[in-house]
């Protein structure tokens, strides 16, 4: 396995820094900077207390956490949230409570979302006539059928 280092600032000295929750995890854990009542339906914008310099050819993805959008309806609401490698201030989390009939409290140090460090190339676009054809084409929106 490849380690990357990325340098990370607290704006906080009390936040806690991310972390994999398991040895080989993709996602660090991203931790609330601040109580929040999020109503169903609603969205807040939840400070995490850091800030990140991801290197140049790298961008950062924020998703949501799989247990708490299960057992709470907390989710992302731009998912995945995307950090380009030249931003700097607080890292903050869209959230956004699904569950259409009861709140969500968020406490202060509790683990809101993931982030995901990936490559991604820089991407020169190549205007053309006509694109070359392949076994799906056009197709998509179910178009492979869907049981």
């Amino acid at each position: 396995m490849t380690t990357l280092n990325v340098s990370i600032t607290r704006l906080d000295d009390d936040v806690e820094l991310p972390s994999y929750a398991y040895e080989g995890d993709a996602g660090l854990d991203l931790r609330a900077n601040a109580d929040v009542d999020i109503p169903p339906h609603g969205r807040v914008l939840v400070p995490t207390g850091l800030a990140i310099a991801i290197p140049d050819g790298y961008a950062g993805f924020v998703l949501p956490r799989s247990g708490m959008a299960l057992k709470r309806g907390l989710s992302v609401a731009n998912t995945p949230g995307l950090i380009d490698a030249h931003y700097r201030g607080e890292l903050k989390v869209i959230a956004i409570n699904l569950d259409p009939d009861h709140p969500v409290h968020i406490e202060r140090g509790e683990r809101i979302a993931q982030l995901v460090i990936q490559a991604v190339p820089a991407v020169r676009l190549v205007e053309v006539d006509q694109l070359d054809e392949t076994d799906r084409g056009t197709g998509g929106f179910g178009s492979s059928g869907a049981k």
